[in-house]
């Protein structure tokens, strides 16, 4: 029996998905001049003319989970509720990113340090310029309503503060203090202590942290060293 217009739509973009997260993968394990396309086809269980129809390219796939990461990042800055509760959303959800995109993450800080792969990162910043200026001037505006005396300043530390975290958190893995973390920065802004800690598989911390490459290491290679 053919399949029906609307099948034959959830079936191109199930393999649109495939190959895009499959480029996610093998970007952060391998970098992208690593990462041939056959590699990436083969890991997405699809032919590999599937992607220039569906990207039109390695550079033009690149683009596109740059695109993605755009997507995630902008997502936790749309927060509602008093400037506390907002700003601490924001925290929040900036650090569940962290914890569960580990592997896009990985793959776009090293695109925004390399030369062949910086330009798509401009370009791909370029075509989301107004909805990451917008996502600033949100945060800017909490510290505004908090009474920051210069709430763009605080913004890119507060920025920083969270990248260094993921940073950290990619290389040590699950032995990096993600939780703790999370709390030292609410600590740091004056915000209430969470009540419950974010929903994430992280076992707890015995002891003094020490942040270990094991962690990282255990968890790419599915399970304990």
């Amino acid at each position: 029996m053919a399949r029906s217009d609307e099948q034959n739509r959830v079936a191109r973009e199930k393999a649109r998905e495939n190959i895009l997260q499959a480029a996610i993968m093998l970007f952060a394990e391998r970098g992208v001049a690593g990462a041939s396309i056959a590699e990436i086809t083969s890991r997405a269980g699809v032919a590999q003319g599937l992607v220039n129809y569906h990207f039109g390219g390695k550079d033009q796939l690149v683009s596109a989970v740059i695109d993605r990461w755009f997507d995630t990042l902008l997502s936790f800055a749309r927060v509602e509720g008093g400037p506390d509760e907002a700003l601490a959303a924001v925290i929040d959800g900036a650090l569940m990113a962290t914890a569960f995109a580990v592997p896009l993450q990985r793959a776009v800080l090293a695109m925004q340090q390399q030369p062949a792969t910086h330009r798509l990162f401009a370009e791909s910043e370029q075509r989301h310029a107004e909805g990451v200026a917008a996502a600033e001037d949100a945060v800017r505006d909490l510290f505004r309503a908090r009474g920051a005396a210069d709430p763009a300043l605080e913004e890119v530390m507060l920025r920083s503060v969270l990248e260094g975290v993921f940073v950290k958190f990619a290389v040590f893995g699950d032995t990096y203090p993600l939780e703790d973390a999370r709390r030292w920065v609410h600590r740091l802004y004056g915000l209430p202590e969470p009540q419950d800690p974010l929903p994430l598989s992280a076992p707890p911390r015995r002891g003094e942290p020490r942040p270990r490459a094991s962690g990282a290491a255990r968890a790419e290679a599915g399970g304990p060293l």
